[in-house]
């Protein structure tokens, strides 16, 4: 396995310019290399964010996706734990330095060096890494997770990203039996959290500006729902809540939200706001609440959690759409419009026949 491998991909040059497809060589695989042909790959809001640039860190020609699924079609020598055949996954990261304390502690997001799976570069700070809008993808055994086989691999292509964001911060408060879990938004990472806390034994309250999506909610694993432009029902359940998973995206008022916790509650900012969002002091000393945000999680636990969806027959409820760069401008407008329920999946298997 010592030379490149011609792949092909869809991919932007410019925050304005529309998708082209892309030739370009995967880098030669290593010893401790997997090379996965991928079939699926999720659109993440993320990749909208790199793509026009809105963190202002994007790199181009750019690649996105990292919600990746497909089979293993060869390993590298010291590779221990895949065979060709295999359902593999990647997801937002395929390397770090694996010697700091994050990495250490199996938390290898927080890693200083941590190469991302697109917009980035692998650890030489070089060679670009290209993401899965793409046929295949060479990655290191340890930055590969396996996917059980009763998860369908176009369904939990969106785990790798959107339930491992929700999944850690749930496992790190400990959320279980009779936790009052809150989640803000009913969307891509909305949606697999409240299934993920129903089946933790969580009482989930979903609260969305949307009176639309309550029956949703509650076929998802929802216990409540509430109308966050309706201040009577947010008022009704100040003080209840011990964790807040606040999803949202956009810029939105978090002092509400964190009346809406017990005191020294947890508040936990998984989506990615543009704008830098306020909080007033007083909801701060008043509550002493726990204010926090989570960044997908380690390669242990995003196995881990993959594992955990496989025991309670969780996968994304997904829109699977063939992969052209015309699909997937549409794909991206009306993500912006929360007008998907609740991901889109795109099907590389078959993008570049």
């Amino acid at each position: 396995m010592s030379t490149t491998i011609p792949a092909k991909a869809y991919a932007v040059d410019s925050a304005t310019s529309p998708f082209k497809l892309f030739n370009f060589e995967r880098r030669a695989p290593r010893d401790d290399d997997v090379v996965i042909r991928i079939h699926y790959c999720g659109i993440c809001h993320t990749d909208i964010h790199q793509v026009e640039n809105e963190w202002k860190s994007s790199k181009y020609p750019l690649v996105p996706g990292h919600e990746i699924t497909g089979v293993v079609e060869q390993v590298g020598s010291k590779v221990k734990h895949f065979s060709v055949g295999d359902h593999a996954g990647i997801g937002c990261m395929v390397d770090s330095c694996r010697q700091c304390k994050p990495c250490k502690k199996d938390m290898e997001q927080n890693c200083a060096d941590t190469c991302l799976t697109y917009s980035s570069t692998e650890l030489d700070k070089i060679t670009p890494t290209y993401g899965g809008y793409s046929n295949v993808i060479v990655v290191r055994e340890h930055f590969v997770c396996k996917i059980p086989k009763n998860l369908p691999l176009d369904a939990a292509a969106p785990l790798l990203c959107a339930g491992v964001t929700t999944y850690s911060p749930m496992r790190r408060f400990n959320v279980g039996k009779d936790t009052k879990l809150g989640v803000v938004g009913l969307g891509g990472l909305g949606h697999v959290a409240i299934k993920l806390g129903a089946a933790m034994g969580a009482h989930v309250t979903v609260i969305s500006t949307s009176e639309s999506k309550r029956n949703d909610a509650i076929k998802l694993g929802a216990k409540a729902f509430v109308v966050s432009k309706d201040s009577e029902q947010m008022k009704a359940i100040e003080n209840s809540l011990d964790i807040i998973i606040d999803t949202v995206s956009a810029t939105h008022d978090v002092n509400t939200l964190i009346k809406l916790l017990t005191v020294e509650g947890v508040f936990c900012l998984v989506g990615a706001p543009t704008k830098p969002l306020e909080i007033n002091a007083f909801s701060l000393i008043r509550k002493q609440p726990v204010v926090t945000g989570s960044c997908i999680g380690g390669m242990k636990e995003t196995q881990e959690m993959l594992d955990f969806c496989s025991k309670h027959n969780i996968t994304c409820d997904i829109e699977k759409i063939e992969a052209t760069p015309e699909t997937i401008k549409t794909a991206y407008d009306r993500t912006v419009k929360a007008d998907v329920k609740y991901r889109f999946v795109l099907n590389m298997l078959d993008a570049f026949k």
